[in-house]
């Protein structure tokens, strides 16, 4: 696999699958190469969607001198090394895979030498590079996220690796199931075609062989995907629309299908997405849901999941407060923000503290003068928010 990975692994930027916010005709990355500039960056997304195969198309393209070392893996005499051969050359790029997880002695090490442009690190990661990289690192790279890959791209990788397979006939269902159950990673999607290859006698390989290779319910399966989005769909619609049967039904389906990673996200969402104020303690209870299933597994994670999908039908569902915040999002995003007051900002001596006063409560301006008596925040018809509102009015003495 490792074999064929290789050869099948992209030279130049154009052969990259997917990331077209990134790479083609006048996009980031390709202008960076074609203008034969390269600063550091991270690159960051979900395992199996192109990361390692653009650094490497990069500099291929660019031909300069390349190092690859993992974050986990190499040892700090590693980087010594690295950064002894970049001040005999001149600069060097060093590819750094799971960037997320090297050590303060490495980055310590490497932050002046980045600075100073002797060495252009192309970090690799599957974490949020704001939640996990050091600040310091962060402020000195470009950080650039990786999109999902669709089926189509899937796809597309899949049949590039057929020219490298002798003999190799597949039927194009066979694609689309594998683009499908790989869940958007080509490498899990490549090793299911090698291992449907090496397992056939005949190197013909239709949808009722491969399934015996990889059995995941069908449940989902059709060309474009979208009956998977559509249960998720209908999963939160039911929820949102309180019918707990027609939830439990859902969930049911994308259990057996064994999805639990789609569950999770969908159901944090529709925690604050849907219930949100109406009932604030559900997004903790989902947390816990999500926690306990991941400790037991399947087939018991559907015990906390259905638990949790019934109290979150049965809730009541207030969507104030997102909405809220979109209106403050459109604000900003239109300009529309005007000058923090002078009573606010920070070491102000006329700012009046609202704890030394009764209630906690003293009447101040905190929006900007443009903004004076704007109002994002309209509450819906429930008791938590109406016990919000009764409280914020007792505060204020109305």
């Amino acid at each position: 696999m490792e074999i064929l990975a290789n050869k099948i692994r992209p030279t130049k930027l154009e052969d990259i699958l997917g990331q077209e916010h990134l790479i083609g005709p006048n996009k980031i990355i390709s202008n960076l190469v074609k203008n034969n500039h390269l600063c550091s960056m991270i690159l960051y997304g979900r395992p199996g969607i192109g990361k390692t195969s653009i650094a490497n198309a990069i500099v291929n393209e660019l031909n300069i001198r390349t190092r690859f070392l993992n974050a986990t893996i190499n040892k700090k005499e590693d980087f010594d090394i690295v950064i002894e051969e970049a001040k005999m050359y001149g600069s060097i790029v060093l590819v750094i895979d799971e960037i997320h997880r090297m050590n303060k002695d490495k980055q310590d090490l490497l932050l002046p030498h980045i600075e100073s442009g002797l060495v252009l690190i192309i970090g690799l990661t599957t974490s949020n590079p704001y939640h996990k990289i050091n600040p310091a690192i962060r402020s000195r790279v470009q950080i650039f996220e990786l999109h999902e890959l669709n089926s189509e791209d899937i796809i597309k990788g899949l049949k590039r690796a057929c020219n490298y397979l002798l003999d190799i006939k597949v039927d194009d269902d066979v694609f689309s199931y594998i683009a499908h159950v790989s869940g958007g990673d080509v490498r899990m999607a490549l090793n299911l075609l090698v291992t449907a290859y090496y397992a056939s006698e005949t190197k013909e390989i239709d949808l009722e062989f491969i399934r015996t290779i990889h059995a995941k319910p069908a449940i989902f399966f059709d060309k474009d995907e979208s009956g998977h989005y559509d249960i998720l769909s209908a999963l939160q619609k039911s929820i949102r629309g309180s019918d707990i049967d027609a939830s439990l039904h859902y969930l049911a389906r994308l259990i057996e299908a064994g999805d639990l990673d789609s569950i999770y996200r969908r159901l944090s969402v529709i925690a604050y997405e849907d219930i949100g104020l109406a009932n604030p303690s559900i997004g903790p209870k989902v947390m816990a849901a999500i926690e306990a299933s991941e400790l037991v597994g399947l087939p018991e994670a559907r015990i906390p999941l259905g638990t949790i999908v019934c109290e979150m039908a049965l809730s009541p569902k207030s969507n104030a407060a997102h909405i809220a915040l979109d209106e403050a999002l459109n604000d900003v995003r239109r300009g529309n923000i005007g000058v923090v007051p002078n009573h606010i900002k920070t070491n102000s001596k006329d700012y009046l503290y609202p704890p030394n006063y009764k209630n906690s409560y003293v009447k101040q301006e905190y929006l900007p003068e443009k903004l004076k008596g704007k109002k994002y925040y309209h509450p819906k018809n429930n008791k938590y928010e109406n016990n919000l509102n009764k409280l914020w009015r007792e505060m204020k003495g109305e």
